[in-house]
């Protein structure tokens, strides 16, 4: 059964990056694990650049502990890649991402990802709550 796209309405921030010759593969399309460092960069960018995390010299980073990637269509070089990015759960120690990826013109995802991290003491690895600043900036990405 073919499960319906988001839209891009269905994001709160979106990206623009570029995408690279090596991201296509044999079949003149964008690899499928190559959407995952996609994925992996947006969510980063934002945790730098928005929630002011100090990636990776803090005292709390976020380990991936599930992904998940539906498939709706073609990505790739040359062509930009729009990612959009929202989040679907704030625990007390994680985080889920819900990221789409979007061609320059089209409203309709050609892929969805969902991205699980859960934050933990850069030393001990044993999991923390979520710092105050990271879930205040967390909140901005919910969708209602």
């Amino acid at each position: 059964m073919a499960r319906e796209r988001s839209s891009r309405a269905d994001y709160a921030q979106f990206k623009q990056m570029t995408t690279r010759w090596r991201d296509n593969d044999m079949y003149g399309h964008m690899n499928n694990v190559v959407f995952y460092e996609y994925v992996d960069t947006a969510v980063n960018m934002w945790l730098i650049e928005s929630a002011r995390l100090d990636i990776p010299n803090g005292e709390v980073v976020g380990l991936v502990v599930e992904t998940a990637c539906t498939f709706h269509g073609s990505l790739g070089f040359p062509e930009p890649l729009d990612v959009g990015l929202k989040v679907s759960r704030i625990g007390n120690t994680s985080v889920t991402f819900e990221i789409g990826m979007f061609a320059a013109n089209d409203q309709n995802a050609a892929a969805e990802a969902r991205f699980t991290h859960v934050y933990v003491n850069a030393k001990t690895r044993r999991p923390v709550s979520l710092p105050q600043q990271l879930r205040a900036a967390l909140e901005q990405l919910i969708i209602n």
